[in-house]
Formats: structure tokens, C-alpha cells, sequence
């Protein structure tokens, strides 16, 4: 949830959409607990464990096609304040009166036992990847935004808002793996240009709108209410003015800007009368002495009649409608203070505290707990045999994207390693390919030894395939024993820069061949290549449909007998004129 009252709604004109190497040798920080809310309502009824499901898809889909390093969160010991905000949500949901609830005694709910569960099961497929996986001491996004923050990571992919009031730099919201723009990320420095607010603005509105901590906040202020109203304080005094408003002193409304008054303190105000017929500065009476010279009148002929919604733009017409405003402006500012200060309780000091705070994790240091293992490839395959029910030949299939892009990352580093036990090696790159706008290489896997007890890898399974979120494509040619998949050419030319070459020669001096077949052919037509009888040449339509108004008519009867049939010798006649000569 995050923020209520729709935060993304206002969050949305800002956000962008980037494009497919967005997260290219990034570390990305993942709520684990969105992933697998987000897996179980969308296909719940359609498979098996979703939640195993998809997060195994979509961890090799973010590892290799995307070429990230995923880290992932989980959520730690739910505050006292969640857990009682859960209760009232749904008690709400449950039509029970709210009143009636005891007040909370600052004790922690544990989480559903079933949820929990499948975060335990995912959290196991995950170390099995060789994932680093981290244990928040509270909420999951604030630790991805902690990381984000320090800089350990590059991004958090969560959908809670909040994730920016506990310091986040970028997060991304939706993930769409069959578009040229997958990513639908929320920078803060856009944020922060497009709606002037910064971090502690957010968390004024988090108190005033409801949070996950506090859902109700302050009763009769809305999202654009509580937007206005933050606005009006800089970033450094929001929160200090939120305080004194909640224990009861009216705090004085301070502008960014300066006020009418001090604009023109030292203008004394005067109030000019208007005419009543054209609405400039004088009486009527004066102008039908003396013409108004704002009406630009030639010949003295008088004012000119006002239009319907005639406004004055003079200095004293301008001057009372900033005047109207302002006055206007305080009064609606100082219903606000109002209601925050009638709401009891407010602000909840421990919440800004949580929201402020730089330690959302159990250790002092997270930098040595972010590191990526090789993963147990046989112990994967049981996990997910046993979990989901899969033949280990579909499993290994899907997982060899995954270790092609270790072993290509681990190539390009001079690091020994090796491709399913060494039963796969690189032989060549086949040829170029285009997926949702993004090039790759096409590169075979050559299979030079035989799996013990002639088990082979990639026989054809029997599990049906669902949506496996677009994983790079996988052939697998059992009669040469190779595999082909979908690789990044940029970490192809880092690991193989000779293949690349060759590649790149091999191409060259096929377009030159091609090339030279298609002069050779031009030359070897005929001269008169605008004579109707080159293939080439699209015939006139008047050579396609000769006129037969020119012809002798009679000839042409006589070639025809009166029972209708066609003379052998004039079988080039269409049916229409032989149908046109027979009733002539």
C-alpha cells in the first residue's frame, strides 16, 4: 500500500519508462513479499506453487535478459503500529465499528503463517540460485530504500510508495518483460522538480492523508488538500509546524514568498472608483466631460460598452484581487489547522521516527552479506522436481540461460568456470537477432561429452509451459547435440572478442558476395529492358488489354460458331468478347 489516497496517481505524470538495458550490471534491491502478493493474483487458479513459479522465471528473466544483480529483501518483525493498522483495516473492511476496538498495547502480529510460508519456500529457491538474500528488521521497502540510499544498490522494485518517505533514489513500479520499455521507474530528482517536494514533504503527507502505519490520518483532509497544504512550508520546517499544529499551538502561516503587504507596504492603498460603462479607472460623470482615454476613442464619442466579464487590470483592481486572494488563501489554511489540530494524537512521532530512521537492518555492515554464489544446479533441479513437479530435462532447459550468462560474465573475467559440469562449451556465434527492438547473438552451445548414465539434458518434456516471462529462448538441437540461446552482445564481445571478429568477417564477405551477385545479374539483362516482353518490366495496361476497336469485327465472327463454341485456332479470345460477339 504505502501511501493512501492514491499517492501514485500524483506520482504517475513523473514517472518513465526505460528501456531494455536499463538494469544492465546494476544491483537492484527487490521486495520479495510484492513479488509474491503479485504472483498469486495473477495466476493463482492457473498453476502450481505461483509463487515458486514466477519467482524462479523472473529471477533467471532479471539475471540474464536484463543482465541485473538482483538482491532480495524480506520483511522482519512487523511494528507494533502496522500490526494494529492491519486490524483496523480490516475490521473496517468487516463493517465492525471501529470505536468499540481496544486500544492497541504495542504488541507485534505475526504475519500469515501460509504467507509466510511461501516467502520461507522462495527464500530457499532463491539461496539455490546463489542470490543474496537479506532479512529487513521491520518493513522489507525500507531496507531497499536504505540501500538505495547508501548506494549499495542501483534501484528498488517495490509497490509500496513509501519506499521514497524511507529515503529511496529510484524505484521501479511494474516490470513488463514483452516490451521495448519494460520498466516503468520513478526517479525522486523528477519528483522533486515536477512537484517541488522533497523526502520530508512526503512524509508531512504520508501523516496527513494515512499510511501503512496510521491508515485513518486526519479526518476531512484528502490527497490534493494535504499536497496544497505541505507546499506552503519549506522541507526543513514541514514537519516542526505538523508538531505544533498537533499539540495545539496555531502556528502562523509562513510563505515562501513575500506577501502583498510587504510588496507594496510602503503603497498607500487607494480604492479609484470605475465607470460603470466601459469599467476603466473614473466616474461615468467625468468621462462624459472628459472621454476615457482607455477606450480609445477617436472622435470623442464617449465610453465604450464593457464586454460581458469585463476585468480591470489596473494597479488598484490588481492589488485588492491579490489582496481577495491571500485572504482567501489564509482562511482555507487556517481550516486545516484546524482539523490537524482537533485530530488527537497527531503527528505520531514514532512513525516519523521509522520513516527517518537509517536502520532497517539486523547488521552493522550489509556490504559483505551482498554477494552472488554459484548456484547448486542438481539441488535446484530437486527443489523444483519436488515443489512443482517438473522433469529435470524442462528445469535444466530453463536454467541454461542462467548459467550462460555466469559463465559468459565469468569468461569476461579471466575466471575458470564451466557449463553444466563442463558437458557445454561456446563454439560460435550463428547469427543476429532483434527482440522487442533490442539486437542479440545468437550463439550455439557445442556438447562435447556425455552425461553420466547417457541421461540426456534436453529430451522432450512432458510439463506443459505456461507463461514463462519471456526467458531467453532455448533450441535445442538434439541431433548435433548443441544448444542455442539468446545472448547480450556486449558480454559476448567482452568474453569471446575473437568469435566476435570472426563473426563480424564472416558477415562482411557474405553482404560482399551478395552484393556482387546482384551487379552480375543487373548487367547480364538485355538492352531493351522497357520492351514489353522483360520479365522485369510491368506491361502497359493498353499492351495487357488490347483494344479490338482497330480489328476487322467480321473476321473475328467468322472464327466463332453459331452454337457458341470456340474455334481451336482462336482460343486466346477472353470469354467477354466472345460472349459480345455472339449477341451483336
Amino acid at each position: 500500500m504505502g501511501v493512501g489516497g492514491n499517492f501514485w496517481d500524483v506520482l504517475k505524470p513523473y514517472a518513465r519508462t526505460e528501456g531494455f538495458d536499463f538494469l544492465r550490471n546494476k544491483r537492484v534491491a527487490i521486495d520479495l513479499s510484492y513479488w509474491i502478493v503479485q504472483h498469486e493474483t495473477a495466476i493463482k487458479v492457473h498453476t502450481r506453487n505461483p509463487h515458486l513459479r514466477l519467482t524462479f522465471f523472473r529471477t533467471i528473466n532479471l539475471f540474464s535478459k536484463f543482465g541485473a544483480f538482483p538482491v532480495f529483501v524480506t520483511d522482519g518483525t512487523p511494528s507494533p503500529l502496522k500490526s494494529h493498522a492491519r486490524i483496523m483495516r480490516f475490521f473496517q473492511a468487516s463493517g465492525i465499528d471501529l470505536t468499540s476496538l481496544p486500544v492497541s498495547n504495542g504488541t507485534s502480529v505475526e504475519r500469515n503463517k501460509k504467507f509466510s510460508k511461501c516467502v520461507e519456500e522462495c527464500v530457499e529457491l532463491l539461496e539455490l540460485f546463489g542470490m543474496p538474500v537479506l532479512k529487513a528488521s521491520g518493513e522489507a521497502e525500507g531496507l531497499c530504500a536504505q540501500l538505495n540510499k547508501e548506494g549499495r544498490v542501483d534501484a528498488c522494485i517495490t509497490s509500496d510508495s513509501d519506499a521514497f518517505l524511507f529515503g529511496a533514489k529510484c524505484v521501479i513500479k511494474n516490470m513488463k518483460p514483452n516490451s521495448q520499455e519494460p520498466f516503468e521507474c520513478y526517479e525522486m530528482s523528477d519528483i522533486e522538480n515536477g512537484l517541488g517536494l522533497k523526502r520530508k514533504h512526503l512524509i508531512a503527507i504520508a501523516l496527513l492523508v494515512g499510511n501503512d502505519h496510521d491508515s485513518k490520518g486526519v479526518q476531512g483532509i484528502g490527497i490534493e488538500t494535504a499536497l496544497s497544504f505541505v507546499k506552503s512550508f519549506n522541507e526543513d520546517e514541514v514537519l516542526d509546524k505538523l508538531c505544533g499544529l498537533g499539540s495545539g499551538h496555531m502556528v502562523p502561516i509562513a510563505y515562501k514568498g513575500n506577501s502583498v503587504h510587504n510588496l507594496d507596504e510602503n503603497t498607500t492603498k487607494i480604492k479609484l472608483s470605475h465607470c460603470s460603462l466601459c469599467g476603466h479607472p473614473g466616474s461615468k460623470r467625468s468621462h462624459f466631460k472628459d472621454s476615457c482615454e482607455l477606450c480609445n476613442s477617436s472622435k470623442n464619442e464617449g465610453c465604450v460598452q464593457k464586454p460581458i466579464g469585463f476585468k480591470c487590470d489596473c494597479l488598484s483592481c490588481d492589488q485588492d484581487k491579490k489582496e481577495k486572494e491571500q485572504k482567501k488563501n489564509e482562511a482555507w489554511k487556517m481550516r486545516v489547522c484546524n482539523k490537524i489540530a482537533t485530530e488527537p494524537n497527531f503527528p505520531n512521532n514514532a512513525i516519523i521516527e521509522m520513516y527517518l530512521s537509517n536502520n532497517h537492518t539486523n547488521f552493522t555492515d550489509a556490504e559483505p552479506f551482498i554477494s552472488w554464489k554459484n548456484p547448486n544446479t542438481e539441488m535446484l533441479i530437486d527443489f523444483i522436481s519436488f515443489k512443482l513437479n517438473w522433469e529435470p530435462s524442462f528445469t535444466r532447459q530453463k536454467l541454461f540461460p542462467f548459467l550462460s550468462t555466469i559463465f559468459l560474465r565469468n569468461t569476461a573475467k579471466n575466471q575458470e568456470t564451466e557449463l553444466f559440469y563442463g558437458q557445454y562449451a561456446f563454439d560460435f556465434i550463428q547469427r543476429t537477432k532483434i527482440r522487442f527492438g533490442h539486437m542479440f547473438y545468437v550463439v550455439t552451445w557445442s556438447k562435447y561429452t556425455q552425461i553420466v548414465n547417457n541421461n540426456v539434458p534436453f529430451e522432450e518434456s512432458q510439463v506443459q509451459e505456461e507463461d514463462d516471462e519471456n526467458v531467453n529462448n532455448v533450441c535445442v538441437d538434439k541431433d548435433n547435440g548443441c544448444v542455442m540461446t539468446d545472448e547480450n552482445m556486449d558480454l559476448v564481445m567482452a568474453a569471446y572478442p575473437e568469435k566476435v571478429h570472426q563473426f563480424t568477417q564472416q558477415k562482411e564477405s557474405k553482404e560482399t558476395k551478395s552484393k556482387k551477385k546482384g551487379r552480375a545479374k543487373s548487367t547480364s539483362t538485355p538492352e531493351n529492358s522497357s520492351s514489353p516482353k522483360s520479365r522485369s518490366v510491368q506491361l502497359n495496361i493498353t499492351e495487357f488489354y488490347r483494344s479490338s476497336k482497330g480489328e476487322n469485327t467480321e473476321n473475328i465472327k467468322d472464327n466463332i460458331s453459331f452454337t457458341g463454341k470456340r474455334n481451336d485456332k482462336n482460343g486466346n479470345l477472353s470469354k467477354s468478347v466472345r460472349r459480345r460477339l455472339l449477341f451483336d
